[in-house]
């Protein structure tokens, strides 16, 4: 346990004598023995002791100390209105925190004010919105298992997003886990929490919150019976306990919880209930398009590569013309899970033609969701009480845009299902908008128990206090010159102060004047200060009458909330219909603006077809003044295309560009293309670029070969597979060998459509035995020895991979330059010398090597017999022994996997060395 959180050992030994204040605090750590506990004292939330230095490092604050009667503490303070941002310190920092808010008002009852934790702060659980990004959803996940079946749970706090699902395989659950990218996660027994993403922070929690019955209890609450929910035990237990979490988050539990001395947080009896949770969605991945980490990475959805370095550089950026944090979110939503069934992708699809044909109505919905607040969020903070009055204003002011919506839309609703459906769904909740007008002033203050909150008219107790305090004030403005008058005394004012009250306020030298029945009250350096009978009697009636008006507007305002938390459900729904809306119209206007097609999706039962005329890079295209189209085709009988050329002639981006195309098709997005016809993708794998894991102990080969032993394991023929330059982590041998070993085995065995950019160019002949393989290369010419990148893709391999003139291109020092020239030549003049037609001359050294090794590892008739010499060459003019040759020609590279083709490589090498 950290020093800085846990009751503070100092005052462990002595709970007895300490202070009732310091008693508290103790009490508090020791029940949210997890967390940093930030303790309210007036403005300030305060640490103590260990807790107060650690804070006082990270925030880079003042240490201070308070001392009493039973010693010193340090001290370190954070002022209350402004405490969002040092939270967010605590929480980069690895910490959680727990908020002790003062629950009452001093003075209110004998002794020291009573303070409870109202919330708990995780990475997963925030709720505050300067913590929170706008556009993107915060979930906090959980794991169980029963058996061989892993349930999740995934949970946004602030929205009331709830998701469940299950697999019986841990790999699949791990994708879904990325997908999402929850901020945190609690793991039942028998889970590996490897299972999370690195970024998520796994948090202990207690384990008798997965039992079934508990989870079965409190989800019934929640939701009804959840067999009727969820399928199985492991999703049951995952969301009972992720529920659990959301509730000790949400603070105010019993005395009876407690921690362990591990670290697990022991959950009591909860007093609150997240009324905003209204639904719980349960979803089957095999519904949507499957994407993993390695792919969501790879295809810059949300996070950009470093050659572009810009939030906007991303597929999520390219897209994003929503205006609203509802529209935002959805939008995510449907990129992280891109449709699978053609008849739900056309819906989408309808609408965003709809709406790119009708530029006026297009153009008039965007300025109108401009005015939407972020509904969700609203609710959410309404429903746990935790909104204020200018919360419920923006509410109103979100649903005064509604009924304009609807009539924008009645122009298109006609044209497809998915806006009439829309149209009917934009409930403008009538009598919740008429209730805070009626109810709210139109610009109220940010406190709530300060007054100036319900409007004139609303309460007849209310307006009957107001006008007490407004004709005591009006007697008090009369009062001045009706006392100058009677005493003779011009300089004479009245007065008032938080301290004293209302006074008559009379200068030294009119002191004589001062009549019989004025009261001193405060003597200054220049004046006296008095008050008479009536004042006094006035005085209080003002001061009694606001003080019983402002407990009266707290009164009336809480009412006003906790009935408009009651339309939940109503306001819930409304959000998603905004959001959906806002998503298609940012959608049909990114299509009008670049020129997208729509894409013509057809039956998941016909034939393999992925056909893309004059297709574009939806990112790279935006980020260059010109971009050259290129199509591509696919089909069973044409289904792995070997695409060869060199570094910079844009294979990475165009393997790239046929995903993202595909993927946007299923988004229900139209996309950058002249044409696009294609039968739905089930999954998209991807090992593009090269990357090593040194935490975890794997090089860049290993990652590399990881990746391929899933895809070869996972992939089939609803799959579309991206391989960039596959196998050149090792020797040019064992690569070739690995690269066509794969390229062999996904079109033999696993049939998926496949783009392999290679520069082992012996792979380009496999097309000759492979019926589906076909060969594309990028137009390439050179013009006074220098490389012309010509960006046009064409059947038929590259005559060459041009090293020497991209290292030219790329600045490479001119003496290095024309000796790598020297070197290639002289290769290439040994290999000519040895075997004819070489090709290319930087490359004939290459390609010679690479077709030596394919030779030696496969068996062609190019290699010298086994039977008629005692060896056999390798492909550096040594020899080899009988039997290891006949080893490698025994070997069944089509039925190996990567790993296993790389082993026996290296024990045949052992052999070699012995």
């Amino acid at each position: 346990m950290d020093s800085a959180c846990g009751p503070p050992p100092e005052m462990a030994d002595r709970r007895e004598e300490l202070t009732p204040m310091m008693g508290q605090y103790h009490d508090l750590c020791a029940r949210y023995d997890d967390a940093i506990v930030l303790f309210q004292v007036g403005d300030f939330y305060e640490t103590f002791c260990g807790a107060a230095e650690r804070t006082a490092r990270l925030l880079e604050l003042t240490l201070t100390s308070r001392e009493d009667s039973t010693g010193e503490y340090p001290m370190t303070g954070i002022p209350v209105d402004n405490a969002a941002s040092y939270i967010d310190d605590l929480l980069e920092a690895g910490y959680r925190v727990a908020v002790a808010d003062q629950v009452e008002e001093p003075g209110e009852s004998p002794g020291v004010v009573e303070r409870a934790v109202t919330r708990v702060i995780t990475p997963g659980t925030l709720t505050e919105d300067e913590l929170l990004a706008s556009d993107d959803n915060n979930f906090v996940a959980a794991l169980a298992r029963t058996d061989d079946t892993h349930g999740l749970a995934l949970l946004d706090v602030s929205t009331g997003d709830f998701l469940a699902t299950s697999s019986t395989s841990s790999e699949a659950i791990a994708d879904e886990i990325s997908r999402f990218a929850p901020a945190e996660a609690i793991v039942g027994p028998g889970v590996d929490g490897a299972l999370a993403p690195e970024a998520c922070m796994v948090t202990p929690f207690d384990e008798s919150v997965f039992e079934r019955e508990r989870a079965g209890e409190l989800l019934a609450d929640y939701f009804g019976d959840p067999d009727s929910l969820l399928a199985g035990d492991a999703e049951v237990r995952a969301c009972g306990a992720l529920l659990a979490y959301a509730e000790y988050a949400r603070g105010g539990v019993e005395e009876d919880e407690d921690a362990d001395s591990d670290g697990t947080i022991e959950t009591g009896t909860q007093t609150t209930r997240l009324e905003y949770l209204t639904h719980l969605t349960r979803y089957d991945p095999r519904e949507y398009l499957l994407l993993d980490a390695v792919a969501l990475r790879s295809l810059e959805l949300f996070e950009p590569r470093a050659v572009y370095g810009r939030e906007e550089a991303t597929l999520f950026g390219v897209l994003d013309e929503t205006s609203s944090a509802l529209g935002g979110r959805k939008l995510r939503d449907w990129l992280r899970r891109p449709l699978l069934e053609p008849a739900r992708i056309d819906a989408r699809l309808d609408a965003v033609e709809a709406l790119t044909g009708d530029v006026r109505t297009r153009e008039e919905l965007t300025d109108l969701l401009r005015d939407v607040y972020d509904l969700e969020r609203l609710i959410g903070r309404i429903s746990r009480e935790r909104a204020n009055a200018r919360d419920l204003r923006s509410l109103r002011d979100t649903l005064a845009v509604v009924p304009e919506l609807r009539d924008r839309l009645e122009g298109v609703r006609d044209e497809c299902d998915r806006l009439e459906t829309l149209h009917a769904n934009l409930d403008p909740l009538s009598d919740v908008r008429e209730l805070i007008e009626d109810g709210l002033v139109a610009d109220p203050p940010i406190e709530i128990t300060e007054g100036g909150v319900i409007a004139e008219g609303y309460d007849d107790d209310l307006d009957e206090l107001r006008e007490t305090a407004r004709d005591g004030k009006r007697w008090i403005d009369d009062l001045e010159e009706s006392e100058r008058e009677r005493t003779g005394i011009d300089s004479l004012s009245v007065g008032y102060n938080s301290v004293h009250g209302y006074y008559i306020e009379v200068t030294n030298p009119n002191l004589e004047s001062v009549p019989e029945n004025y009261q001193r009250r405060q003597t200054l350096k220049n004046s006296e200060r008095f008050v008479t009978p009536e004042l006094k009697k006035r005085e209080d009636e003002i001061v009694g009458a606001e003080e019983r008006a402002d407990e009266r507007e707290y009164e009336l305002f809480c009412e006003i909330r906790r009935e408009i938390a009651a339309a939940v459900e109503r306001v819930q729904g409304l959000a998603s219909a905004v959001a959906t809306l806002d998503a298609l119209v940012s959608l049909s206007t990114v299509a009008a603006q670049y020129d997208y097609c729509r894409p013509e999706v057809i039956g998941r039962d016909e034939p393999r077809t992925l056909e893309i005329e004059g297709g574009r890079h939806p990112v790279v295209e935006r980020t260059q003044e010109s971009f050259v189209p290129n199509g591509a085709r696919f089909a069973d009988d044409r289904r792995l295309g070997i695409i060869t050329g060199p570094n910079m002639s844009g294979k990475s981006t165009y393997m790239r560009q046929v995903a993202q195309i595909a993927l946007l098709a299923q988004v229900g997005s139209f996309v950058p293309a002249r044409s696009v016809r294609l039968t739905p993708l089930e999954r998209i794998f991807t090992r593009v670029g090269a990357s090593d894991d040194i935490a975890g102990g794997r090089s860049t080969f290993m990652v590399e070969m990881d990746e391929l032993a899933t895809i070869l394991e996972e992939a089939d023929e609803r799959s579309l597979v991206l391989l960039d330059e596959v196998g050149r982590g090792t020797s040019t041998a064992d690569g070739l060998a690995i690269a066509q070993a794969i390229t062999e085995h996904l079109h033999d065995e696993v049939g998926a459509t496949t783009l392999f950019a290679t520069h082992h160019h012996p792979l380009t002949e496999l097309t000759d035995d492979l019926e589906a393989a076909f060969t594309l290369h990028f137009e390439t010419t050179q013009e006074d020895g220098e490389v012309v990148f010509h960006h046009d893709i064409a059947p038929g391999a590259a005559d060459g991979s041009y090293g020497v003139s991209v290292a030219t291109a790329a600045g490479v020092p001119e003496p290095v330059v024309e000796r790598s020239r020297e070197l290639v030549a002289e290769a290439g003049a040994e290999s000519a010398t040895e075997r004819a037609g070489a090709g290319d001359g930087e490359t004939a050294a290459t390609d010679d090597a690479m077709t030596a090794a394919d030779d030696a590892t496969t068996g062609t008739t190019d290699a010298p017999s086994a039977t008629d010499d005692a060896t056999t060459a390798t492909a550096d003019g040594g020899d080899v022994p009988t039997d290891v040759a006949a080893e490698l020609r025994a070997l069944d590279l089509a039925h190996l996997t990567p790993v296993e083709a790389l082993t026996e490589l290296d024990r045949l090498k052992r052999l070699l060395e012995e």
